[in-house]
């Protein structure tokens, strides 16, 4: 599923009402990069999303590209920053005709793959966009055994005479997990409200690593994940890989 137009409007502002820093992210992300390979100074973000943390990203290193399968949330990054290159494209067969010292997948988008086969194409993509000795950094999504089915989450903010309020809830499909958003957004002129659905894939921690083995990458899982300013965070740490 890609996030629509008004999603995508409000996506930066409902994270950085639960406390997230993405500024502070993209800081901890680039360290993770820079101890693995001093001196890096060219990143690929891939499912860039808005571009919150690419638009730190751009000051961290000297050149930075996004990618972003989903036409709203590209719109919106393409507006952010409009001299950084920003393009379409399917991780599995994305094509940016160079490499990269490093490339970040994170916000979960690898869990939008709907097979183990896709994910080791993602991966294996990711992995033909760095340089030997380059770096990956994935964020995955919950793995079967920690995935909470029938998680329910949901806040509220006021900004500029406008309460916007996100209420999700998730639940386990097989394999997948089903995340329902809804939104209700009250403003001066009225209120209004949306649903959108977002299925992701339960991959297993032997997956992921045997998509980053294949694709001739070392790994290690790094139990840091970004957690919001409430404590809560969604994911349970992040895959970090160098090409050999």
């Amino acid at each position: 599923m890609e996030y629509g137009h008004d999603h995508a409007e409000l996506y930066d502002l409902v994270f950085r009402g639960r406390g997230k820093d993405f500024g502070a992210e993209a800081e901890d992300i680039a360290s993770m990069i820079t101890a693995r390979r001093p001196g890096a100074r060219t990143l690929v973000d891939l499912a860039c999303g808005t571009g919150a943390h690419l638009e730190r990203f751009a000051d961290l290193f000297d050149h930075v590209e996004g990618v972003e399968i989903a036409p709203a949330m590209r719109a919106v990054a393409q507006r952010r920053l409009p001299s950084v290159p920003v393009r379409p494209g399917d991780m599995r067969d994305f094509d940016l005709g160079r490499t990269f010292d490093a490339l970040v997948c994170i916000g979960n988008a690898v869990a939008c793959m709907g097979s183990s086969t896709d994910l080791d194409l993602a991966v294996s993509r990711m992995a033909a966009h760095v340089e030997p000795g380059g770096v990956l950094v994935v964020e995955p999504w919950w793995f079967p055994h920690n995935f909470i089915d029938g998680y329910v989450g949901g806040h509220m903010l006021k900004e500029d005479g406008r309460v916007v309020s996100r209420i999700t809830r998730s639940v386990r499909q097989g394999l997948t997990t089903r995340m329902e958003i809804k939104f209700v957004v009250a403003e001066a002129g009225g209120i209004t409200e949306f649903t959108d659905v977002l299925v992701t894939s339960l991959f297993t921690p032997d997956e992921y690593v045997a998509a980053f083995e294949q694709a001739d990458c070392t790994v290690e899982f790094i139990e840091e994940p970004l957690r919001l300013a409430d404590g809560r965070h969604n994911a349970p740490g992040m895959y970090v890989g160098v090409r050999k």
